[in-house]
């Protein structure tokens, strides 16, 4: 099966020159003057990648980043985000020069079957932890309100029941005052679908890691490409294996390409699945069972393995 993005690479032999002409901006110079008058907060993506080797990077239908935290997989994630200019939500905290080094990335997509280079498709996206967790506040924020709501539509139902009086209709600004008394006065409305009416319907929200799989499964697309970071943030062992199955779907069946970034050994067993360790030096392609994190894992269950067995 063909996949959208099929490499991508990271300009380190440019780093240098980013600096460089950053510098010059910065202190409003010439290129040549940089080092004497120009001046770099923070040079950030440089020399991430570099001594990890990872000029390079060749995708399949899904691809994973595999590395702890300052290992640059979160980066990678932004800088294909940048640079293939895919929707998203959360904004990134980028620095100084990530706009210039995502620039100076370049990328090839696939073929079809007859041969024609392929498009990244509309609607291909980021999603982050932080899309998620901000949907959970803000559908919190929102049940909040419509439970204020609901309160004071109680009082209001039963005043509107109680007073006949007809609410006079002079221009459309009475509009919502005469819908409400209308509804109040109906025999056929009780005071519940007065409520839902008025005042809304509050979303069902389960446990985090329950609403966290629900978001994917909604937001996943068919034929689209994903960049997921740490898509199993707040889900359980038995909810990652959920998403796991999910995901695996996508990318086989339904023509998604896949390229997150994890750590979870769950994610990380996926059928197909190429992924880069960006722990070691050279980054290079390993398999699952011979990660470190997936390794520490086998350490410990095998260690107590007798508990499990009854021993």
């Amino acid at each position: 099966m063909a996949v959208y993005l099929e490499s991508f690479t990271l300009p380190l032999e440019r780093e240098n020159h980013l600096i460089i002409d950053r510098m010059a901006k910065n202190g409003n110079t010439d290129p040549g003057l940089a080092w004497k008058f120009g001046y770099i907060d923070n040079e950030y993506p440089c020399g991430l990648f570099g001594p990890k080797e990872l000029g390079e990077i060749w995708f399949r239908r899904v691809t994973i980043f595999y590395g702890g935290n300052g290992s640059g997989k979160s980066t990678l994630l932004n800088l294909i985000a940048a640079k293939l200019e895919l929707n998203r939500i959360a904004p990134f905290n980028s620095s100084e020069l990530f706009d210039d080094y995502a620039a100076a990335c370049s990328f090839t997509t696939g073929e079809d079957d007859e041969g024609f280079k392929l498009h990244i498709p509309n609607g291909s996206r980021i999603i982050t932890s932080d899309d998620i967790f901000d949907y959970m506040l803000a559908v919190r924020a929102n049940n909040a309100e419509i439970a204020e709501a609901i309160e004071d539509g109680k009082g209001e139902y039963k005043y509107l029941r109680e007073h006949p009086e007809t609410v006079k209709f002079n221009s459309m600004a009475d509009y919502e005052a005469v819908r409400r008394k209308i509804l109040a006065r109906s025999r056929s409305v009780s005071r519940r679908e007065f409520l839902r009416r008025t005042a809304g319907k509050e979303v069902r929200l389960a446990s985090n890691g329950e609403t966290a799989l629900e978001y994917f499964e909604t937001k996943l697309k068919n034929d689209t490409l994903y960049c997921l970071d740490e898509p199993e943030n707040s889900m359980s062992p038995a909810m990652q294996l959920e998403l796991l199955e999910m995901l695996t779907k996508k990318a086989r069946y339904c023509g998604c390409q896949l390229i997150i970034a994890t750590h979870s050994p769950f994610l990380l067993s996926m059928e197909g699945a190429r992924i880069y360790d960006l722990d070691a030096t050279p980054a290079g392609i390993k398999n699952w069972w011979e990660l470190e994190n997936t390794k520490i894992y086998y350490e410990f269950f095998k260690k107590n393995e007798g508990l499990f067995e009854g021993r």
